[in-house]
Parts: structure tokens; C-alpha cells; sequence
């Protein structure tokens, strides 16, 4: 017995978040009937769950890979404008696989991910306090009295406080180096943290997720996880 938005994460057909979507869009079915309510239960083996009609079964071989996004690319597995998204550049894994949280359109740098639904929706989820480093070039020269605010906090648009810990690593011309991390993953948010801090985001780069790298790999390109690797993510959100 499993709730719809979770069974969909571990048939690797999105994260949990992106089933609910899939729901609330009347994409989703059990025996032969459309289901728009998220918190519906799937006897499981004895349902059938279907996707845009296509059954769906849970994935027996989960994987797990690092792509190190490259910029002007759509964290998605399909864009209705034809923007060229991640999947362009996964093509050759062998099973569907989903990005852990998002990065913008023009960010780039570390992305994870997976078919394990339950290590996706911890990972991205607050309470796990995930770092996410990111390396970004803002206007201006970044002051101390600027690091403190973001540190103390800066009001986001959807209402929430926002904050992150600042290292200035150098100013070249009329720009700033930062180096910002974070727990949080709200949308935009980095680039919210540096304008109300009076620096508007230039570039960003995400060069950390949870203690995993791009060391080594080109932009555009992947590489699966190693077993320790995956055994240090599932140790820091408790699925030891």
C-alpha cells in the first residue's frame, strides 16, 4: 500500500513533487480511471497505474548519476518550446532517471540524479538540511556588511526568509567572486540573496550537492555515482 505521488517517484517516472503534478493534470490512472487526488492509495501489485496511458511498474535497478549541466539548458525531461532540456544529454542511460531538485535555465553545474524516489524527495526536501555550494559572479564589490545580511536573512518573494553563508574569494574589475551555501532550494533563490543584498547575479555555477562534484567531468557530460558516494547520501538524509 503506497500513496500515488510516491509510487510514480519509484517507478522512476518524477520526483514526488513532479507527481503530483502529473495528477493534478488527470495524466495518471488506476484500472482504467483517471486520479486527481494526490494522497490515493496504490494496492500494489494488484493495481494498474497508468501514465499518458502507459503502465508503470516500480524499477528494480536504481541509478544514480551526476550530470554537470551546462548553461541555457532546461532542468526538465521535456519542454513544450522545444528549449533544449537535460535529456539531451542522458540519452544513452539505460532507465529514466530524474533530476533532484532544479537549477535555472542559465545556471549551471551540478545536477543529480536518480530513479530512487525515496533518496530524490529526502534529499530535496528542507528538513534534511542538504548543502548545495554555489560559486557565482555578482556586480559590484561584496562587502562584509553585505555577507552578514544574506547570513542574517533576506525576505524572498514567495515570503519565506531566505539565508546563506558568503565568502567573498575575489573582486575582479567591477565584479565579486562569491562562493554562497546553502540548506534551502527555493526557486531563484540564490540570485534573490545576492540582488537584496544590492549584487545582481551575473553567472552561477552550483559546484556542491550534498558533498558530490563535477571533478572531471566536461559540461554536458555524466557519470554514474560511486557505491560510497551513494552510500554517503543515503547516511546524511537517514537511509542507511
Amino acid at each position: 500500500m503506497t500513496r500515488l505521488n510516491k509510487y510514480l517517484s519509484l517507478c522512476g517516472v518524477s520526483s514526488r513533487r513532479g507527481a503530483e503534478t502529473l495528477i493534478a493534470e488527470g495524466k495518471v490512472s488506476i484500472n482504467g480511471h483517471i486520479i486527481t487526488a494526490v494522497g490515493t492509495i496504490v494496492n500494489d501489485p494488484t493495481d494498474v497505474v497508468k501514465v499518458n496511458g502507459r503502465p508503470v511498474s516500480p524499477i528494480e535497478e536504481k541509478l544514480y548519476l551526476i550530470l554537470n549541466k551546462p548553461r541555457n539548458v532546461m532542468t526538465t525531461l521535456f519542454d513544450p518550446f522545444r528549449r533544449r532540456t537535460i535529456m539531451h544529454f542522458i540519452r544513452k542511460v539505460d532507465h529514466p532517471v530524474y533530476p533532484v531538485g532544479r537549477l535555472d535555465f542559465d545556471t549551471e553545474g551540478v545536477l543529480l540524479m536518480t530513479n530512487d524516489g525515496d533518496l530524490a524527495y529526502r534529499l530535496a526536501h528542507p528538513k534534511y538540511q542538504v548543502k548545495k555550494i554555489y560559486e557565482a559572479k555578482v556586480s559590484g564589490r561584496f562587502s562584509q556588511e553585505a555577507c552578514n545580511k544574506v547570513g542574517k536573512g533576506i525576505r524572498l518573494k514567495d515570503g519565506a526568509i531566505g539565508h546563506g553563508h558568503v565568502d567573498v574569494l575575489e573582486f575582479v574589475g567591477d565584479t565579486s567572486i562569491i562562493r554562497i551555501t546553502m540548506t534551502e532550494g527555493r526557486k531563484h533563490e540564490v540570485k534573490q540573496l545576492c540582488q537584496g543584498a544590492g549584487h545582481p547575479v551575473r553567472t552561477l555555477r552550483r559546484i556542491d550537492f550534498a558533498g558530490i562534484q563535477a571533478h572531471g567531468v566536461r559540461p554536458g557530460h555524466w557519470r554514474f555515482l560511486s557505491p560510497q558516494e551513494i552510500t554517503s547520501l543515503k547516511t546524511m538524509v537517514g537511509l542507511d
